[in-house]
This record gives C-alpha cells, structure tokens and sequence, in this order.
C-alpha cells in the first residue's frame, strides 16, 4: 500500500490578493449555489498538482552514489553523518503518515472570513519533526561535495612569500669633501744664519784683538819669554777686552737683522757701522775697567780723550769693520739661496692654485 501523498502548505499571500480571491470567491458562490465549497475544493487542489514541482526526478549521478552507499555503508559517509541521515528518514517518514490538518472555507461567511490572517495548525509530530530537522545536522556526502557550488572561505588570504625579506639597504649619501686650500709659502728669513755667522765672526774677532794688544804689549817691552802666559790670560778676565768683544757681536747681529737677505753690497757699506760700534766698545770697556761710577766728570773726560787714539781702539775699529765684510759676503751668499728656495715655493704654490684641488686615494 503507497504512502498517502502529502500536501505542501503555501505560504500566506498579501492581503491585497486574498481579498481579490474572497469578492471573486463570493461571485461564485453566488453563481454556483451550493456546489462551490466542492468545486472550489477540486479546481485549488488541480491548481495545486498543476504547480507542484516534480520532486521524483533525480539526478543519475547522485542516484548512483547513493546505491553505492546502500550497498557498502560507511564507505562515502561518516558515521555520524549516516545516524543523522536515518534520525531524519524517520522524521519524515512520521511527518507523511499524519494527515495534514488544513481547512478550507466552504461556504459565503468562510469567504468573508478571509481578509483574515489564516493560522495553520500542526500537529504535535509535525512540530517535533520540524524541531529534530532544524536542529539536526546537514547530510554531507561525497557526491553532494563534488556537484555542489564551491564553499566562499572567509578566512584571509595571505602570501607567502618564497624568499626571506630582505630589507634594502639605504642609499649611501655622498659625504661632503673639505678640500684645504693651500697655504702660501712662508719666506724664509737669514737672520739666524746671519746670528750663527755672527758667532765666528766674534769668535775671529776675539782671537784677532787678543793677539793685536799682544804684539803691542811686546812692542812696549812688557812681554818676554817668562810671563807670555800671564801676557795671554791677563787680558780674559778684564772689561777692557770682553766689552769691545760682546758690542761687535751685537752690531754685527743687528745689522744682519736689518739685511737679512740682501745682497753682499750692503755688508760692505754699512760694514763701517760695526766697525764704528766696536770703536766705541773699545772707549766702554776702558770706562768698566776704571769704574767710572767711581770718578768724576772731569776724570773721565780725560781718560776716554786719552783712548781716542790709542792703539787697540784703532784695531777694534779696523777689525769690526773688516770682519763685517768678509763675513758678511758669507751671510750674503746664504741669503741668496734662502732667495732663490723662497722663489721656488711660491711657484710651487702657484702652480697648486692652478691644477685646483685633487683627491688623494
């Protein structure tokens, strides 16, 4: 014996159209009479069949797999997937067995009932089966994985990349090069040189005077074979020696100051100047050597007219002048090659200034 078919509840329709199926409902009735609850009845149930969807058709694929999983159970269904399968085969079968409980109106007053919201009733087995539907599991299978829409993840999709990152290394920024400019030569000066030679030169003069007041002393008769030794050490510890000796050194000094560089030429003009101040070296020493802190003015006049003329005062002008002139020429010619490497650098220098600045690796 088949099953009884069941009919599907349609879902209630706006009130615009129910009231439009109540007045066109109330013109039948008025036509027909009685027999419109049973004619009503018949053509919604014809109209019914009509719209239904054929539910029998089936897919062949789907067909297959489900006999492949009646035949070996378990095999594309896991196991709590089947008992859940089954629980809603046994829901479905209870909710076909129960008839369904709409009414229908059947008369003039049941139309005019119908601009009202319709309630369907169910039974308590319908509302426990709708319950266990809602509430159980969705069947998933193979077959229904295979021919059904692909599932949207909404999981966010990152990209990994195949290689570590690497950070870039910065751009290395041109540092500024200071360049220092050249400096200009500096001149070399003579006047140490002219300080050195300086130092012979008084050296010469020493020994020179030491032995002109020697030869005058054994003009005079005072030096003889016995006390030449005393002849030559009494003069070191007088200020009649040391004094005309020490102002030769100075003149001859600052006259190279003065000099310095130039050429020979003025060493022998102005040679008469040392020569000049040793003179007066010569007159100095004799005023130390008779304290004249100790004599009057008188007294001392007469001592430095008596030295004007005398003998060592001559040489010591003779000597400063000469010494200054011969040695000078010596200061001159040093001077001169000072001259020529100062020349040398400030062409060096200003060949620098042209080639502009380079970079040294």
């Amino acid at each position: 014996m088949s099953d009884p078919e069941v009919p599907r509840s349609e879902q209630p329709a706006d009130v615009n159209d129910v009231v439009a199926d109540a007045n066109a409902g109330l013109a039948d009735a008025e036509a027909a009479g009685a027999d419109v609850s049973g004619t009503s009845t018949s053509a919604e149930n014809d109209a019914a069949t009509s719209d239904a969807v054929d539910y029998d058709a089936v897919d062949p694929d789907l067909a297959a797999f489900e006999e492949a999983e009646r035949s070996h159970p378990g095999t594309f269904v896991t196991p709590g997937l089947a008992e859940s399968a089954e629980a809603d085969e046994s829901v479905t079968s209870t909710v076909a067995d129960e008839p369904a409980a709409t009414t229908w109106p059947a008369s003039t007053a049941d139309y005019a009932r119908a601009d009202e919201p319709q309630t369907e009733v169910l039974t308590e087995s319908q509302r426990t089966g709708d319950v266990i539907a809602s509430d159980a599991a969705p069947e998933t299978s193979i077959a229904d994985t295979a021919y059904g829409r692909p599932v949207a993840d909404d999981t966010e999709t990152r990209v990994v990349p195949s290689e570590p990152i690497v950070a870039a290394a910065a751009p290395v920024q041109n540092q500024p090069i200071f360049v220092q400019a050249p400096e200009p030569p500096r001149d070399r000066g003579n006047r140490g040189t002219a300080a050195g030679i300086g130092l012979l030169a008084t050296l010469v003069f020493a020994i020179l005077y030491l032995a002109i007041g020697l030869g005058w002393s054994a003009i005079k008769g005072e030096v003889n074979s016995e006390n030449i030794v005393e002849q030559i050490l009494a003069p070191l510890t007088t200020w009649a020696f040391w004094v005309p000796v020490a102002v030769f050194f100075i003149g001859f000094w600052l006259l190279g100051a003065i000099i310095n560089r130039g050429r020979w030429g003025r060493w022998v003009i102005f040679g008469i100047l040392v020569g000049v101040i040793s003179y007066g070296g010569y007159i100095l020493g004799q005023l130390f050597e008779a304290r004249f802190w100790l004599l009057s003015s008188s007294e001392a006049t007469d001592l430095v007219g008596e030295q004007l003329f005398a003998p060592l005062a001559i040489a010591a002008f003779v000597l400063g002048r000469e010494l200054t002139i011969w040695f000078g020429a010596w200061v001159a010619r040093s001077g001169a090659h000072k001259t020529e490497l100062n020349a040398e650098a400030q062409r060096e220098y200003e060949r620098t200034l042209e080639a502009g600045p380079t970079l040294s690796r």
